[in-house]
């Protein structure tokens, strides 16, 4: 397997981006111009409009630009200086150097388990994140293995990609959960006896206006993870091959796989938009029906498969 097609990649993944930041704006307004029509009044519409726009663009700048401190406390991350552990700054900075990238930030999850990933959309926000129990439990080649694998997610840019997938379908899933709270609520404390008709007509009315809503956001929301899921699996072979290339010993990159298969880290953080960047997804590892479909919707290859192919680099 040889690492080819770098700049390709890059120009699909810059793509795919842009595509991203005009499609889930699209989706969204999809789903709002779809509730007007269910309830037989397109006439807001245009109303509206500016307002969901704005919305989303508010929102959307807000995660983007902050998405490197979200990350950090969803993963309980602190950032790793050279003087707090000299190896593993010395062996960014060296595979860095290698590849001519400027040097990202390292962060540092306590968590006696396997795992990392990389994140951020530019240079200021380019972050490496592992756990400590990856640190104690990988020797200097199989950790470099790991950095580069990580570091070529940078370099292709799949972290710039998946982030904007995150953030989109991230507002699409706040909408939902706000509409099934208010649907809830509608539920609960707007039933009951009522002393006139119109008390009636009006709490069913609005129920009906929530169940509406509540279809529309759930199509927006498939919509967005069926785009997500366009996200090609061939990004983990592509940064294998690039960890590899990096490291220069695919054989070691094959064994910390294994490792952290074995033992995978970050599981706790219950966050699967987070879990997609991870170098192994714990979820994808499970056996039986869940396992089934967690890897058939997965956003990582299968692991067995990653290690074959490095043994046979």
């Amino acid at each position: 397997m040889k690492y080819v097609g770098l700049h390709s990649v890059i120009q699909r993944n810059n793509t795919l981006s842009v595509l991203l930041l005009l499609g889930f704006p699209a989706i969204l307004l999809g789903a709002v111009y779809l509730f007007f029509v269910i309830l037989g009044d397109t006439s807001p519409f245009m109303s509206v409009l500016p307002w969901v726009l704005g919305a989303v663009a508010i929102w959307f700048a807000i995660a983007y630009f902050s998405n490197t401190s979200m990350i950090r406390h969803a993963v309980r991350a602190t950032p790793l200086a050279r003087r707090d552990n000299p190896r593993v700054y010395n062996i960014v900075e060296n595979l860095t150097m290698a590849c001519g990238m400027p040097m990202p930030e390292i962060n540092i999850v306590n968590d006696s388990q396997l795992n990392a990933f990389a994140s951020g959309i530019n240079e200021k926000t380019y972050t490496v994140t592992v756990t400590t129990g990856l640190l104690d439990r990988l020797d200097d080649d199989e950790l470099a293995g790991v950095i580069g694998h990580e570091l070529t997610h940078i370099r292709n840019k799949d972290t710039q990609l998946l982030i904007t997938s995150i953030v989109f379908v991230g507002i699409i899933s706040v909408v939902m959960t706000i509409i099934v709270r208010l649907l809830w609520n509608t539920f609960l404390f707007g039933g009951g006896n009522r002393r006139s008709s119109n008390s009636k007509n009006n709490g069913a009315s609005i129920i009906v206006v929530m169940v509406v809503a509540l279809v529309c956001a759930a199509i927006a929301y498939l919509f967005t993870m069926l785009t997500r899921f366009a996200i090609s699996r061939k990004r983990e072979f592509m940064a294998d091959a690039g960890g590899a290339e990096l490291c220069g010993n695919p054989l070691a990159l094959a064994s910390a796989l294994r490792k952290i298969s074995n033992d995978p880290g970050l599981a706790d953080v219950e966050r699967d938009d987070i879990a997609q960047m991870y170098i192994v997804h714990p979820q994808a590892l499970t056996g039986g029906v869940k396992g089934f479909f967690s890897h058939l919707f997965s956003t990582h290859p299968d692991t067995k498969e990653r290690i074959r192919l490095l043994e046979q680099y």
